[in-house]
């Protein structure tokens, strides 16, 4: 199993979300964030005064998946996030060990 972590311009999490779903992803977690990378954030102008907002706002959608449907699913959200423009985000994939339904006990890919 692995832990698929995408970070992504927030206006893009609806097309994201369809694109999983349209792939049969039955589960997200998804959190607001802030951060930066390459764009490095930008100046604005506030009651005559500039100032820098150095952390953008972000989304980071999480999903746990079989080995076999993480390529399907990083495709799916690469081009449901993409703009071409810088900021579009990253995508983490790691290996998860063990996944434990709390109400079931069902475990690892029965689980997920």
């Amino acid at each position: 199993m692995k832990k698929i972590e995408a970070v992504i311009k927030p206006f893009k999490l609806d097309d994201v979300r369809e694109a999983l779903s349209e792939i049969g992803v039955t589960g997200m977690t998804v959190t607001e964030v802030k951060g930066f990378g390459r764009q490095k954030g930008h100046t604005e102008l506030y009651r005559g005064a500039e100032y820098v907002v150095d952390f953008l706002p972000k989304m980071k959608v999480e999903l746990v998946v079989a080995d076999k449907d993480v390529e399907r699913c990083t495709e799916a959200i690469t081009k449901a996030a993409h703009t071409g423009k810088i900021g579009d985000g990253k995508i983490f994939v790691t290996p998860v060990d063990h996944v434990l339904r709390i109400r079931t006990g069902e475990e690892n890919e029965d689980a997920i």
